[in-house]
């Protein structure tokens, strides 16, 4: 129960036309307050920029360690994770995650990531116009990301429909997503058995997390968890990044004019990108002790939902919010990706695939068009483009 002076918001965060379109909801909750009730959810939500990157870098009150889901079996289910720990436990799975995600291990994948942007833009171009997240916001990811684990081929058609799916289950359950828990199921299944089997390519990600495990690092169960900690975000992340990319450069053509003129802005236009779209929307966390949040007070054990997507659109921080813009100055301190301790350990490897097909695509194409209706996913915690048709001038 919230507190009375605490205001309360009766809408559903859940409801498809809410996935759909939030930004409006967005704006009605940050005007609300830094703190506000969430009937249906019976959670707290905190809104604004300042409460969310304030919350994010401070693991001690606002913990991940009761998982970051809002649904208890999801949140059983993270245990394990580094998403859903902290302290010394999620430094030490951090460490190991983080062996194949550090920056001299993405040097030395930069080459392989711009030949594959090279064969993938190659094989676009032989056509005018075409949909431009499977042939290549969701083509991308689904090569690099099982490449690095070390996964197997003929599993790869499926990590899509998996990683939506261990997604869409983190909201709450019901009719729409509650089929999914079989998808999220297999997932696991799959990654418990290459595990405990050794059936890794023995130089990818997936092999060193085992090897971590032989050398008494983390507990062998934990293996199959670390292995879904990279696989899930890796993927679904740079696909709703890449997504948005081609939605806004066909929509936004003065945009890519400027990428164009002065291609060092690439870094810059992929943080404004995460900025508008958040890949994202929110997760929840668990307060450990009594919290002040301006004028408001959150008590312990109280579940909060920390709401990236719409920090990153916050009038009382950002300029222009809803502009896109890949000059803007301060892009860099977009929480799409997460901050603190828990930020996204797969960003540089997102920041890397993203680069690499901009790059690529600058020097070939003059401008992107519409050719069609863009349509959206429908789902709960990630959001992105399920169609983006795009017309390719050719430079």
């Amino acid at each position: 129960m919230a507190a009375l002076d605490t205001p309360s918001f009766a809408g559903d965060l859940f409801a498809v036309p809410s996935i759909h379109e939030p930004y409006g909801i967005y704006r009605e909750l940050r005007d609300l307050g830094p703190v506000v009730w969430l009937e249906s959810l019976g959670m707290y939500a905190l809104p604004r920029y300042a409460e969310v990157r304030g919350a994010l870098g401070d693991d001690g009150t606002f913990t991940s360690s009761m998982g970051v889901s809002f649904n208890d079996f999801t949140n059983k289910a993270q245990q394990g994770t580094t998403l859903a720990s902290d302290g010394a436990l999620h430094r030490r799975l951090r460490t190991v995650l983080s062996q194949g995600l550090n920056p001299h291990a993405l040097r030395d994948k930069q080459a392989y990531v711009e030949r594959l942007a090279r064969e993938l833009v190659n094989d676009v171009l032989r056509q005018d116009e075409f949909d431009a997240v499977p042939a290549l916001a969701q083509a991308m990811p689904l090569t690099v990301v099982p490449d690095l684990l070390g996964w197997e081929e003929e599993v790869r058609p499926r990590l899509l429909e998996w990683a939506e799916a261990a997604f869409d289950t983190s909201g709450p359950l019901g009719e729409r997503n509650e089929p999914k828990l079989r998808s999220v199921g297999e997932l696991i299944e799959y990654a418990s058995t290459v595990a405990g089997t050794g059936r890794l390519a023995p130089d990818g990600l997936g092999a060193a997390v085992v090897a971590a495990a032989a050398r008494g690092e983390i507990a062998a169960e934990q293996c199959p968890a670390l292995m879904l900690d990279f696989l899930g975000p890796s993927l679904d992340t740079t696909a709703s990044a890449l997504g948005a990319a081609f939605h806004l450069f066909s929509t936004r053509p003065e945009s890519w004019e400027k990428l164009r003129a002065d291609p060092d802005l690439i870094p810059n236009a992929i943080n404004e990108i995460v900025r508008w779209q958040s890949p994202v929307r929110f997760f929840t966390r668990v307060v450990t002790r009594d919290a002040e949040i301006g004028d408001r007070r959150i008590e312990a054990g109280a579940r909060v939902v920390v709401m990236y997507a719409s920090a990153n659109r916050d009038e009382r921080f950002w300029d222009r919010p809803d502009d896109f813009d890949v000059e803007r100055p301060d892009a860099s301190r977009q929480v799409g990706f997460g901050y603190g301790v828990h930020a996204c350990a797969g960003q540089g490897l997102t920041r890397l695939e993203a680069g690499a097909l901009l790059g690529e695509l600058l020097g070939r194409v003059e401008r992107f068009e519409p050719a069609g209706e863009p349509r959206l996913a429908t789902n709960s915690i990630i959001r992105a483009y399920a169609s983006v048709p795009v017309r390719a001038v050719r430079a």
